[in-house]
């Protein structure tokens, strides 16, 4: 704990998953260091918000001092966090007065702290280098100082912590022209090398940002870890976090999702957890609602006018844009303007066609990825999540209607299986309408399902000439003996060899390459499999941290180990070891198809 609390930049992590109320006052205090501490106090509070409730709860109501204040300080972030009533809750087995002098506190209003001594702006910051902020209707502009006290504003202030003004400068700006403001004090902090002290232009863009802004910053996000700048792609999942919204949180589900460096994702997932837990959501529910639409109507068209022409867009099964003109004719892209159309609304067409399809293709490989995903484990969806989030959702339908449906008992045996006709009503296998029962749990149907319909629903799906964006009906089933079944190690692999590229590729399917030697050598991948364990596949030489791009090498598979442990660390390679049979069918399948596939040339 001291070595954590000495560095909390680089150890802070380290503590997000412990629930222990020591933690919780270590915490508590980080709210007032530091930005490098603030980050993993925040993620810890709201991974914990009963547990830390419960811990700072005595130390908020007990004698004045900096452990009261703490208390105090977390204790409202909490509950403007979204966990107010994990707050009350944890107050009232407390008692009565606990419960009045908790309720007390989180309703204060906490004023600001003005710093005595402002700080100094740097030189990007010159209003004269700076696009115009204009007033709420765009006929004015402000004054030079004005702008300079806009940009004071924003270097005082902290995340979830913002100047009670800026409510009202938002009512009284444009809000197009302050967004390009925000952007252009962001872009000067970076081109002056991202200083710490000047880290608020980055965190300015939470507060003033839109949806534009979370698209163009998610990149630069995924880049930074790889820059050495890790921190600052911690604290820009805060800002996405912050912008909401659907495209903002779509970009950090991404994140959370597939990006290269394990530890920004594992940030991610906690940030997105942080998120969909102040909804009362999981984080595949969450992921369900933010979803964007594209600017597609509900029949999944989007409509370009030039003025004397207009043309319509939607999307196939693989979510790659079909333009069609007036006529109904496709074609091969949207034209370009001709002398009979209105050149200004033309140029408009143009840029938002250019923005749908650099959104769709980013959104197609999440969405196949994402369903893929889905079938793999076994998530159910309510009828009425299942009617709202994928039958009439313009995106996700164009997708689901290649794949095929189920409803589950609680059990998990699969009732009755059914497709989505291009109509959004459901078919069984016999092509017959088929009605959901309001309370059933729905699902992605995986073939080991299908038994007696294994090869009527693929005759069906050729009839009516649906390609599948991923193997789901066509997917090569694979199955443990029962031999291996009673063994930790899975043998059929031991000795073989495969390309270092192939095993790199297992990351597409959930595998993560394991902690790197002293050598900065990663000799195993492991894959998580529910329940908490993992399947761990051992590799010489092993792959070189850093060196990817040495991929020359052969490498040889020295076992397959199932363990109880949610990933293998060094010291662990031969801890909790389990039986094979542990594994479900399902993900005992997908396993050995992964193995298959690395071992198959």
């Amino acid at each position: 704990m001291k070595r954590v609390g000495d560095d909390p930049a680089n150890y802070g992590g380290v503590l997000l998953p412990f629930a222990h109320t020591e933690v919780a006052g270590l915490m508590a205090g980080w709210l007032t260091q530091p930005k490098k501490a603030l980050p993993h106090a925040l993620a810890w509070l709201t991974r914990h918000p009963d547990l830390a409730a419960r811990a700072l709860i005595p130390d908020a109501l007990g004698k004045s001092g900096p452990a009261r204040r703490s208390a105090e300080r977390a204790l409202r972030t909490l509950a403007d966090a979204g966990f107010e009533a994990d707050v009350r809750a944890a107050a009232a087995t407390y008692g009565p007065q606990a419960e009045s002098a908790v309720a007390d506190l989180v309703a204060e209003v906490v004023e600001p702290v003005i710093p005595k001594v402002m700080p100094t702006l740097p030189l990007w910051t010159d209003p004269s280098l700076l696009p115009q902020v204009r007033l709420a209707g765009g006929a004015t502009a402000l004054p030079a100082e004005a702008v300079r006290n806009l940009c004071l504003m924003l270097a005082i202030s902290k995340p979830q912590r913002w100047l009670p003004a800026f409510e009202e400068v938002r009512t009284a700006l444009d809000a197009a022209s302050l967004t390009e403001f925000a952007w252009a004090l962001f872009e000067g902090w970076r081109t002056a090398g991202m200083p710490a002290a000047d880290a608020w232009a980055l965190d300015a863009l939470g507060q003033l940002g839109d949806d534009a802004v979370a698209m163009r910053l998610a990149p630069l996000i995924r880049l930074w870890p790889g820059e050495s700048a890790h921190h600052r792609a911690v604290q820009g999942l805060d800002v996405l976090a912050e912008i909401g919204g659907n495209t903002a949180l779509t970009q950090l589900y991404g994140i959370s999702q597939r990006v290269k460096f394990k530890a920004l994702r594992e940030r991610a997932v906690e940030k997105i957890r942080a998120v969909a837990d102040a909804l009362g959501l999981s984080a595949e529910q969450l992921a369900d609602r933010v979803v964007p639409d594209l600017g597609l109507d509900r029949e999944g068209v989007l409509e370009l006018d030039f003025g004397q022409r207009t043309f319509s867009v939607k999307l196939d099964e693989q979510l790659k844009p079909v333009v069609t003109d007036q006529a109904g004719k496709r074609l091969k892209d949207l034209p370009t303007p001709g002398a009979a159309d209105d050149p200004k609304r033309a140029a408009e067409a143009r840029a938002k066609y250019t923005e749908f399809k650099k959104a769709a293709r980013t959104l197609a490989a999440d969405q196949i990825r994402r369903l893929e995903r889905s079938m793999v484990l076994g998530r159910r969806w309510s009828v009425e999540e299942f009617q709202q989030y994928v039958v009439a959702h313009p995106v996700v339908f164009r997708v689901a209607r290649t794949l095929l449906w189920g409803t589950y008992t609680e059990g998990g045996e699969l009732r009755t299986a059914f497709r989505i006709a291009e109509d959004r009503t459901l078919a069984d296998a016999a092509d017959e309408t088929y009605t959901l029962d309001p309370a059933a749990s729905v699902g992605l149907v995986y073939p080991l399902d299908l038994g007696d319909e294994a090869t009527a629903w693929p005759e069906l799906f050729a009839d009516y000439m649906l390609i599948q964006p991923f193997q789901q009906l066509g997917r090569a089933v694979f199955r443990l003996t029962e031999e291996e079944k009673q063994s930790t190690v899975l043998e059929r692999f031991d000795d073989l060899t495969v390309a270092a590229g192939k095993v790199v590729g297992l990351e597409r399917f959930g595998w993560r390459r394991g902690d790197p030697s002293d050598h900065g050598i990663q000799t195993w991948m492991s894959r998580p499999v529910p329940g908490g364990g993992c399947v761990a596949l051992g590799i010489e030489p092993g792959l070189v941290m850093g060196g990817l791009h040495l991929l020359g090498h052969e490498q040889k598979i020295t076992e397959v180990w199932l363990t109880s442990l949610p990933e293998v660390v060094l010291w662990q390679v031969e801890r909790d070891r389990v039986p094979l049979a542990t594994l479900d069918a399902i993900t005992a399948s997908e396993v050995l198809r992964d193995l298959t596939d690395l071992t198959t040339a």
